[in-house]
Order: C-alpha cells, then structure tokens, then sequence
C-alpha cells in the first residue's frame, strides 16, 4: 500500500496540471461540514503547521487538495512510483532530492539563515519584510516545506507565505470582494518528516444563505463541490461538526449519509468541545449512542482564536 501512495500522487499531478476532469477515483480523505466548524483547523493539527487562511465567515472559497509527503526516511520516499534498484543509488545527479538541493542552496548562500521562499527572479517575494512571526525550519535534516502545481519549482519554507499564496489564487479565480467560490482546485504539497504520506482535500463549508454579493445559488454550487469530490468510493469522509451545536442539525452528518448511505467511509469528528456549556459533556456522542455511525467519532480540540490571532504555532497553542 506505501508504495501505491507515490504513484496515486504523481496521478493527481498530471490530472491537475491537464485541468481536466476525470472519473478516475483516487484514495484520499475528503474533509466535509458547514462553515466555521473547525475544517481547516482540523488539517492544521493533522500537518502540524499553521498554514490555512483565517477569517469569518466564507473562507475556504476553492477546493484545496492537499498532499503529504514525509521526509523523515529520505528524500527519494517523496515519491516517483519507481521501485527500481536504481532508486536506492542516492549518489548523485537526482533532480528530486529535494534536502540535497536545499543544502547546497543554502552552502550558495554562506549558511546566511534565509528561509522563506527559494531564490526565484520573478517571486518578488521577501521573507524578511513579513511583519508577522517567520515559520522558520531548525535544521536541514528537520526541513519542512510547500510546492504549489500551479508554480513548479519554488519551494516555500515559511508557511505564513503559503497561506498568502492560497488566499492570493482563491482571490484570482474566485474574486477578492464578492466572497464567491471555483471548483478549481489549488493542488498544494508538503513535505515534512512528521506527516504521513497522504492525500487530504478541504472543501468550502456547506452554507444555507448568500451573504454580500455572493450568487444566490451558492448553496447549490458548495453542495456540488463537496458531492464531487464526497462520492468518490475509495475516499474517507470526515465529517466535522461542532461540539456545541445540536448534532441532529449537521449539514456534514447529513451530507455524509446522502453521499455513503452505508457508513463505510464516515468518520464523525467533534471540534470545539472546550466551547461546551459548562456542566454539558460529548460523552454520548462519542459513545455512539445519539446519531451512530459505523466509524465512530473522534473528538479534536484545536488552538482558540486568541491563539490564532496571536500566530501562537499549533504545539504551543494546544
């Protein structure tokens, strides 16, 4: 199974980068639920980084897919479907070792300690002159970092960059004030010793009412976005509903029943539990005894807001 994880990457690369649509389905976990759940926060905890757009209201406006790799082995595990003996000479002359490339960029720049976005003439982007707190990596062996398929080739090591770029390419497809959505996808991998090698994809929050000058049909565009990418048989769908909210109104529950009436791929999360009215507990649903599921539930509690806003990183924040 470990090695099919690189050869179902490479599949969703070239998918990507043809745009085209295909009825291929790919193993992944499809995150669902109705907005401000704690969807993104979720993919946060699961990667270790802060790296998703924050705000109210609609944010995730495109479908993010998200694909992890994990360094910790080596550098060639990232992934080329190729099980020759070949792959096992790390020699030399190997344009996909990506440490290797990064430590002879930083031997180019006398250890200088700059670790944003790799030199590139046209990214006009500056590490240095982002005010807030640089997400900077410790050590070359350590070394986490972000690829965008719509930039081949420029590697991002601070994650506040990252986040920058998916709210700068929701904003070209999507509009910056009309709070519209695309069902283009923005394909984005990292790279990190402390991940597992999966593929994840975050979806707009199921809404009800158009606000500002969204369509009216916004509802119907977000359920289509996420019945896409929800049907697919050999996807996990996590569905993510608030722990202070009646569990019997989950828009993710109850799109989660439409798209696997059987239950074989539905994992109920529960977010927000530290929000709960005191003397009120989740005992019951994570028993299984209030709306049962085959899976079960799992029960998160992620960084408060106070922690967000203050970019406190998700370790020290939990």
């Amino acid at each position: 199974m470990e090695e099919l994880i690189p050869v179902a990457s490479k599949l969703q690369d070239v998918l990507g980068a043809l745009g085209q649509n295909t009825n291929l389905d790919l193993p992944q976990i499809v995150v669902i639920g109705g907005q401000s759940s704690g969807k993104s926060s979720v993919l946060e905890s699961v990667v270790g980084r802060s790296f998703l757009p924050r705000g109210t209201g609609i944010v995730t406006r495109r479908p993010l897919v998200l694909q992890l790799f994990n360094t910790a082995v080596g550098p060639d595990d990232k992934g080329d479907g190729n099980d020759d003996d070949e792959d096992e000479d790390r020699g030399g002359g190997n344009d996909e070792d990506v440490v290797g490339e990064y430590d002879e960029k930083k031997a180019d720049n006398g250890s200088s300690g700059q670790h944003g976005v790799t030199k590139d003439d046209n990214s006009g982007i500056d590490e240095r002159g982002d005010r807030r707190r640089p997400q900077t990596p410790t050590d070359a062996e350590g070394q986490e970092w972000g690829e965008f398929l719509h930039q081949p080739g420029k590697r991002y090591y601070d994650f506040n960059q990252i986040r920058d770029e998916i709210s700068r390419d929701t904003n070209r497809l999507a509009g910056l004030n009309s709070k519209g959505v695309s069902p283009t996808p923005i394909h984005l991998k990292i790279y990190s010793p402390n991940v597992l090698s999966l593929t994840m994809v975050d979806l707009p929050g199921l809404t009800k009412v158009a606000v500002r000058d969204q369509p009216e049909d916004i509802e119907e565009q977000i359920y289509s976005m996420n019945c896409q990418y929800g049907s697919n048989p050999n996807a996990i769908l996590l569905a993510v509903t608030s722990a202070n909210t009646d569990l019997a109104s989950s828009d993710a529950l109850k799109l989660a029943r439409e798209l696997d009436p059987r239950g074989e791929r539905t994992i109920g999360v529960l977010t927000k539990l530290d929000l709960m009215d005191p003397g009120t507990d989740a005992s019951e649903i994570l028993h299984n005894r209030i709306v049962p599921l085959r899976r079960g539930y799992i029960a998160v509690v992620n960084r408060g807001q106070r922690d967000i806003d203050a970019d406190l990183s998700i370790r020290v924040g939990l």
